[in-house]
């Protein structure tokens, strides 16, 4: 697994965006997959971020990885640090959160939380 292919260089994300070192490590480990949930390819994140941003133009989002049975996605916010918010896609603007975690290993439990009573 090329771990470039999941974090792009600081040329191409947006400039507030700097990955935290724990979502490298979850990346170095290659624990890309844990159903439902998947860390999101760098280029994948660019482009849904595109869209985030013409569904919540209030709002500086970049997401990071994906639940594979609805439209829920885990980003970053611009001045919010490491903190992951869960952004259900697509809602009405104002209808499209779904939780927070404080960091992303918080966010990473839940995540493996959820794989072990998903079938």
């Amino acid at each position: 697994m090329n771990k470039d292919a999941f974090l792009l260089p600081p040329s191409e994300r947006p400039s507030w965006v700097e990955y935290p070192h724990s979502f490298c490590r979850i990346v170095d480990q290659q624990l890309i997959h844990i159903t439902p949930w998947h860390i999101m390819e760098s280029q994948r994140a660019l482009r849904h971020s595109k869209g985030l941003a013409e569904r919540y133009p209030s709002r500086e989002l970049f997401p990071f990885a994906y639940r594979q049975d609805n439209d829920d996605v885990a980003c970053w916010a611009k001045g919010m640090g490491e903190r992951v918010f869960i952004i259900h896609d697509f809602a009405s603007p104002g209808f499209e959160d779904e939780g927070a975690f404080d960091d992303v290993w918080s966010w990473f439990r839940a995540a493996v939380n959820e794989t072990a009573t998903w079938d």
